[in-house]
């Protein structure tokens, strides 16, 4: 069984609690938040024993394995956790945890901890079997158009709302940090108090962590929004970001994109191009019916010219070249 971990909450409610739970991902604060809804619903369910093995470089399987076979002395529940920071068990440890799922026991819980796995973690003998054995809890991280909703939630929960204006300036503040995000909306709490904030209010309270990757940049320039798009910019600039590296996802989306326009799938473009980010993907989906050849053809010749001047063979900034490229492609829509 798989869920969201927008889901876990609504799910651990339940009667009872499935024997094992795997959280896979790779937005830290979420993840940690999934892991701990499970631990406290395994307390108020009488999980009161707590074993916690980290499996790293070395690790000894054989106390994982003994602690799934054997009960509390004591005779309570007991909640196994095992983290595994690489996302990758070893042949030891596939093994261990096939021999794990094959023997749960209802006195025990078992929680996995894995960092997002790839198709071929998720098509592995050893992931196939915790699947079917469990429950398997996917974090995905909050994209830009969902961060203001986020953000809205989060200051639900604590006796506050803000317009849609102050959430967009939260959102524009934090972009890419859901950890600072989550601290930053904390800080309201005790800096503002219940109730309806202003925008000068958070302006004042708010400091801006928002911690951006090219991939930010590519899906902001497929989908159109250029302030978003040079604000990337800028703060990869600023980061000391290599050009060439938010090349790569801006020259990969474009190209996506005009393989779109031939009549390829774009399931295989986005193998092919490594365009994994899932964000980035649905950004292009919807570019992919709206943007105008001409105006692709351009935005492409403009991300060459910004390669050859990044690799030094062209004359010119390569910062400016990036601008200039969002403003090829903008106004690329048929409506």
């Amino acid at each position: 069984m798989q869920i969201r971990a927008e889901q876990l909450e609504q799910h651990l409610a339940k009667a009872s609690l499935a024997p094992l739970y795997v959280i896979h991902g790779d937005e830290p604060l979420l993840a940690l938040e999934a892991a701990d809804a499970v631990r406290a619903t395994a307390r108020q369910r009488g999980y009161a024993e707590r074993e916690v093995f980290v499996a790293e470089r070395g690790f000894d399987w054989s106390g994982f394995a003994h602690a799934g076979a054997s009960r509390s002395l004591f005779g309570d529940r007991k909640l196994i956790e095992l983290r595994v920071p690489g996302g990758k068990p070893g042949s030891d440890g596939a093994a261990a945890l096939l021999a794990h799922c094959g023997r749960l026991d209802a006195q025990i819980l078992t929680l996995v901890s894995l960092p997002r796995l790839d198709r071929a973690g998720q098509s592995s003998p050893w992931f196939a079997a915790l699947a079917s054995a469990g429950v398997v809890v996917e974090v995905w991280p909050v994209d830009r158009a969902r961060l203001p909703e986020w953000i809205g939630a989060r200051l639900a929960r604590q006796g506050q709302k803000a317009s849609r204006e102050v959430l967009e300036f939260l959102a524009g503040r934090v972009e890419g940090n859901l950890l600072a995000a989550h601290q930053e909306v904390q800080k309201l709490a005790l800096l503002a108090g219940a109730g309806a904030l202003d925008l000068e209010t958070v302006q004042d309270a708010v400091a801006s962590v928002a911690r951006y990757d090219p991939n930010a940049a590519a899906e902001a320039l497929v989908a159109g929004d250029l302030a978003r798009y040079q604000r990337v910019l800028d703060g990869l600039r600023g980061e000391g970001e290599a050009p060439t590296y938010v090349l790569f996802p801006v020259a990969g989306a474009l190209l996506a994109l005009r393989g779109a326009a031939e009549g390829k799938p774009l399931e295989r473009l986005f193998g092919e191009l490594r365009l994994f980010n899932k964000p980035l993907q649905r950004a292009v989906q919807s570019a992919a019916r709206r943007t105008t050849r001409a105006r692709l053809d351009a935005a492409i010749a403009q991300a060459a010219l910004a390669d050859r001047v990044a690799k030094g063979v062209a004359k010119g900034e390569v910062w400016d070249q990036l601008t200039a490229l969002g403003l090829k492609l903008a106004g690329g829509s048929k409506a």
